[in-house]
């Protein structure tokens, strides 16, 4: 597993080219790449968003597209349309941006709903249908979604279904001083950024996710996540009273999925042919913080999602 997982430090250094300081995004892009999941980045502006989810689709041979999600798109600027071609009488489609390998829905929350909603066939199906026909989506499919979370006005909120979709949404802070520093002559020097190159091909892309789908998951960290999942739809079984009246709705058995295959990227990742309980804990904040719904009480209390999450972690007993 060492020698497989090799890659992963060679696409780390190509990344850090670009992106400084930024240490989980990184990791975080990378567990949905070898997950097979999509991922939502939620920042505020300036913190590199965009610029990480362009090194990696430059780090990696394969097609990259962005698509600038505004209030006037619709679902045909997404997938494609039928065009009418009056040479030959007849109707041809256009493909739209979602057909490549690494989709950029950037500030995805300032368009309606109808066009959010024309990714989650492309996401969950990986295919697209225009017309009567339906075309396969090239492997690997990756959509990366931004999200700003300060502005109100022009945005809507993401509808559950297709946040579900996400298998990880991933929170991004400010960087650390010394790291601004860095990130401030990199951008001022002479030559401008530095030039990522393509060190991995999809190829090995696909072989590295059959890799993560063997690392091997004991019996006991099954049950953990079990656990976990199922103390955010039923609290009382697991002494959580409290949070009874903070949660709306739990996770459905996608977070569970969700959790065990991110955990098993994660210990690839961190070169291990198994996974430990702190690969669980690692990443179990990115897996669920979207998935629990929380009620208007713990809103007007202002409980989050993420203290939900460390509640039940501090209460689940780890195997």
């Amino acid at each position: 597993m060492n020698e497989k997982s090799a890659f992963v430090d060679t696409l780390s250094q190509e990344l850090g080219k670009a992106i400084v300081g930024q240490k989980q995004m990184g990791e975080r892009l990378l567990i949905g790449l070898l997950a097979n999941g999509h991922i939502l980045l939620e920042g505020v502006p300036g913190l590199a968003k965009t610029l990480a989810i362009k090194s990696l689709a430059a780090a990696i041979d394969a097609k990259f597209s962005r698509i600038q999600f505004t209030p006037d798109l619709l679902p045909a600027d997404v997938v494609g349309t039928m065009i009418y071609n009056p040479k030959e009488h007849s109707f041809e489609v256009r493909r739209g941006p979602v057909f490549a390998n690494f989709v950029l829905a950037d500030e995805i929350n300032r368009a309606p709903a109808k066009v959010q909603s024309a990714l989650l066939e492309a996401m969950q199906e990986k295919q697209v249908t225009i017309g009567d026909t339906t075309h396969k989506l090239e492997e690997p499919f990756l959509v990366l979604a931004t999200q700003n979370p300060i502005e109100q006005e022009g945005t809507y909120a993401l509808p559950e279904a297709q946040v579900d979709r996400f298998l990880l949404k991933v929170v991004i802070g400010y960087p650390e001083k010394e790291d601004e520093r860095l990130i401030i002559r990199q951008n001022i020097e002479p030559g401008g950024a530095a030039k990522i190159n393509a060190v991995v091909s999809s190829k090995e892309i696909l072989e590295a996710r059959q890799l993560v789908r063997e690392v091997y998951m004991d019996e006991k960290i099954e049950q953990y996540i079990l656990d976990i999942v199922f103390a955010t739809r039923y609290p009382k079984d697991y002494n959580l009273q409290k949070l009874q009246a903070y949660i709306a709705f739990g996770c459905s058995p996608r977070a569970s999925i969700s959790l065990a295959i991110a955990a098993k990227a994660y210990a690839f990742i961190k070169r291990r042919g198994y996974v430990i309980p702190e690969d669980i804990r690692a990443i179990c904040h990115d897996v669920l913080r979207h998935r629990i719904g929380i009620t208007y009480e713990a809103e007007a209390e202002n409980i989050t999602s993420v203290q939900i999450i460390d509640e039940i972690l501090n209460a689940v007993e780890v195997p």
